[in-house]
C-alpha cells in the first residue's frame, strides 16, 4: 500500500488557518513528503522536515519535485528540532509544528525493515537502520523475562505479556519476524479473543521499545511548545492510546493556569502557555477511513501558543 498522509485537510486547516501565509513550519516526520507538500501548497514559505529513515528521505525528495527548494530536510529525530532550527536561523521561533507519530506505511510495507510479521524478515524495527541502536532481535534474545513482560504490558497493553515473555525466553534465539510471530500465536492463551493477530501488540511493544518512542514524545512536546511564536500552532497526530494519552496530558497541563487564592501563598502558581483548539481529538472522516483504512486509529490534537 502506498503511503497516504492522514488528516491532510485538517492539518492544513489548523496550521494555516484561512489560508494565511506563514513563513516557518516544522514537519516532524517527513515520510513520503505528503504533509510537507500540502503545507507548502497551503501557504507555508518554508518547511523544515525531519526523518530518521534514509529510505523515506530519498522517496520524499523525489516526490516533492520543484517544491524541494523550499524544504530543509534533516536526517535526525524531531526531538532535536530546536538545535536544527537554531542552526537554520529560526532560533527566535516558528509559526507551526506538525508531529505525525509512530510508524509509517512505507516502513510497514518494506519487508526487510522487520516491522510487520506478515513478511518473513530480520527482526529489526529501527526507524534509522543505519544507527547502532539495539534491534528488536537484540531485545527478545537478551532481555530477561521480567523486562520483556514489562514492555509487553506497558507498550503493548498485552495482558498475557508475562506468559508470552516466559515462552519467548524459553524458545529463543529468534532471527526473523515470522519465527517470533508463530511462537506467539502458538502460545497465546485460548481466552485471547481480540480480532487481531495474536502478535500485534507484542510487535507494537517491541517497536516502541526499540525506538524509545514514548519518551521521545514526552520530551519533545514541551520543547515544541516553547519553540512556537505567539499565535503559532502545534498539531500532533497519534495512532494508539499510549501516544494520545501523553499528548492529551501535556496539552492539558500546558493550557492550565493556576492562581493562588488570597492568603494561599503555599499554592504554586502557573501560567498557561497555550490554548486548546481541540477539546476532543480530530478524527478522520468516514470517506477518509474508507479510502485509507490505516487512518482509522488516528487522532489529532492542536494547541495555539499564547
Amino acid at each position: 500500500m502506498s503511503h497516504i498522509p492522514v488528516l491532510l485537510d485538517e492539518v492544513c486547516d489548523y496550521l494555516i488557518p484561512d489560508d494565511t501565509p506563514i513563513e516557518r513550519v516544522i514537519d516532524g516526520t517527513l515520510g513520503a513528503g505528503g504533509h510537507t507538500r500540502a503545507l507548502l501548497e497551503a501557504g507555508a514559505t518554508e518547511v523544515m522536515s525531519f526523518d530518521l529513515d534514509p529510505q523515506a528521505i530519498a522517496i520524499a525528495t523525489e516526490n516533492l519535485g520543484s517544491l524541494r527548494e523550499r524544504v530543509h530536510i534533516v536526517h535526525d529525530s524531531y526531538q532535536n528540532m530546536a538545535v536544527h532550527a537554531k542552526q537554520h536561523g529560526w532560533g527566535d521561533g516558528v509559526d507551526a509544528i506538525l508531529l505525525d507519530l509512530g510508524v509509517s506505511s512505507m516502513q510497514l510495507d518494506t519487508a526487510e525493515r522487520g516491522f510487520a510479521f506478515r513478511y518473513d524478515a530480520p527482526l529489526d524495527m529501527r526507524f534509522n537502520p543505519e544507527s547502532h541502536a539495539p534491534t528488536a532481535a537484540d531485545i527478545v534474545n537478551s532481555w530477561d523475562a521480567d523486562a520483556l513482560a514489562d514492555i509487553f504490558y506497558k507498550y503493548g497493553e498485552e495482558r498475557h505479556g508475562k506468559h508470552l515473555a516466559n515462552v519467548i525466553v524459553g524458545k529463543r534465539p529468534f532471527e526473523t519476524t515470522q519465527q517470533l510471530a508463530e511462537v506467539i500465536a502458538e502460545n497465546m492463551p485460548k481466552r485471547h479473543t481480540l480480532n487481531i493477530h495474536p502478535a500485534t501488540r507484542i510487535f507494537q511493544a517491541l517497536r516502541i521499545a526499540v525506538n524509545d518512542e514514548l519518551r521521545t514524545i514526552e520530551t519533545t512536546l514541551p520543547l515544541a511548545i516553547d519553540m512556537l511564536k505567539s499565535g503559532g500552532r502545534l498539531a500532533v497526530i497519534s495512532f494508539h492510546s499510549l501516544e494520545d494519552r501523553i499528548v492529551k496530558h501535556i496539552f492539558k497541563d500546558a493550557s492550565t493556569e493556576i492562581i493562588a487564592p488570597p492568603g494561599m501563598a503555599s499554592i504554586e502558581e502557573k501560567e498557561a502557555t497555550v490554548d486548546l483548539l481541540t477539546r476532543k481529538p480530530i478524527v478522520p472522516s468516514e470517506a477518509e477511513m474508507n479510502a485509507n483504512p490505516r487512518s482509522r486509529s488516528s487522532k489529532m490534537r492542536v494547541v495555539e501558543k499564547r
